[in-house]
């Protein structure tokens, strides 16, 4: 018997380009469809359930259908969904965000991760009236000209090192730098003295899941500083997820500019950028760099991020702190299982993220990254999913938990983590 999903799919390539709204989207021989999801699962279109670790790819931290946060909007649905002018709730959302981000002055409300990153380069670019851009590599910051170079996620997942249709003109100003390599970085800066900013995901989640090295961050920050170059933290995954107050607060550094997205509205479309006063002030209308967006702040999404900051920062002790236990658990036992099997592998962590890489070698940056075995992790995710567990389906992605993940949810991935790595073995 033909499933659903099959049928849906078929259906789908024939008005939807490869089938699929996002790249990420897509795996062999076909995606499954949602019919729906609650709390740590979704089921797909022919009612088969799966304990989610995709998670919206972090962004739902409280998990789905988090009761707090659809009360709050059910109530707004009532009140309107788009207004265009200014509310009282937008206010509250900005002050909430500065609260958990101190490093934050002021903050602008937005649609999109990529449209946060965007901005804040812009922001960078007008406040120091230079053009280049520093990114490192295998760090995704959004699909635009500027950022697609040598960028994580899907790009990486399919091969796209630059992407056709970009402007040269516009990723000729973008210099890619080594993660985890303070030294080049400081000799790129020395070299160039027309550098507008510096982008970095703090914790890169967009080429598996790859830590900062000791001081890395704290060397990023004070080279930065001595080069007088804005630092901007992308912090649309780690926001909210690696603590309340993000991988800053974490790892103890200021940058001048954050983005956030994902877990700030836990499902729902919203980002924010923000930063130092003095360069969110260059902001239209009351400074040059321009930026509009229709629904930026809709009272939707801005009710959503309100409920789920009020949430998190309610729970926050015991919220951050069952996901880390519930990570090292899930973290520990597929190393001893891999182990067992005598599978080489390596496995990086974090909080509530942890991705597995079939290497020998560490993963520390996006060679190393590039260099695991794809094709055990594509049959490992395969393997995963025919047992009830649903994890990105690329090896450059993350595995993300949420606090909607019960105890018998994890018994229950181990026991599919142990059959996937036998089938990866064999």
């Amino acid at each position: 018997m033909v499933s659903k999903s099959k049928k849906l799919f078929d259906q789908a390539k024939k008005i939807i380009p490869s089938g699929v709204n996002s790249p990420v989207r897509f795996f062999k021989p076909y995606p499954f469809f949602v019919k729906k999801s609650q709390g740590s699962s979704i089921w797909d279109e022919d009612g088969k359930r799966y304990i989610d670790y995709c998670n919206g790819y972090g962004a739902l931290l409280l998990g789905h259908t988090r009761k707090e946060i659809i009360s709050a909007v059910s109530s707004q649905l009532k009140r309107g969904t788009l207004y265009t002018v200014p509310t009282a709730l937008e206010v509250e959302l900005s002050k909430l965000i500065i609260k958990n981000f101190p490093s934050m002055g002021k903050v602008r409300l937005v649609n999109t991760g990529a449209e946060a990153t965007m901005t804040a380069i812009r922001l960078a670019r007008g406040f120091t009236k230079k053009k280049k851009i520093i990114k490192f590599e295998g760090c995704y910051h959004g699909a635009y000209s500027s950022v697609l170079v040598k960028a994580g996620s899907g790009s990486a997942h399919i091969g796209i090192s630059v992407s056709e249709g970009g402007l040269k003109e516009a990723s000729k100003n973008t210099l890619v730098v080594p993660y985890n390599d303070s030294q080049t970085l400081d000799r790129v800066l020395s070299k160039h003295r027309d550098v507008a900013g510096l982008i970095i995901e703090p914790v890169l989640a967009n080429m598996g899941l790859i830590l900062p090295e000791k001081n890395f961050l704290s060397d990023v920050r004070k080279i930065t500083k001595q080069h007088d170059v804005p630092l901007i933290f992308d912090e649309v995954v780690t926001g909210f997820r690696v603590s309340e107050g993000g991988a800053q607060k974490t790892f103890k550094i200021k940058p001048d500019i954050t983005t956030l997205a994902k877990a700030l509205g836990n499902g729902f479309t919203i980002s924010a950028v923000g930063g130092r006063k003095e360069i969110m002030n260059k902001l239209a209308p009351g400074g040059n760099v321009y930026q509009a967006s229709t629904f930026a702040g809709n009272p939707i999404s801005v009710t959503a991020a309100i409920s789920s900051i009020k949430t998190i920062n309610k729970n926050k002790n015991k919220l951050y702190a069952k996901l880390e236990r519930n990570c090292e658990l899930l973290v520990d036992e597929i190393d001893d299982l891999a182990t067992d099997y005598k599978i080489s592998h390596q496995i990086n962590s974090i909080a509530s993220m942890f991705q597995i890489f079939f290497s020998s070698k560490p993963v520390t940056d996006y060679k190393t990254s590039k260099k695991a075995d794809g094709k055990k992790f594509h049959k490992l995710f395969s393997s995963l999913l025919k047992n009830g567990v649903f994890i990105a389906p690329s090896q450059f992605e993350t595995v993300f938990l949420s606090d909607a993940h019960t105890d018998t949810d994890i018994t229950k991935t181990l026991g599919a983590y142990g059959l996937s790595l036998k089938a990866v073995k064999n």
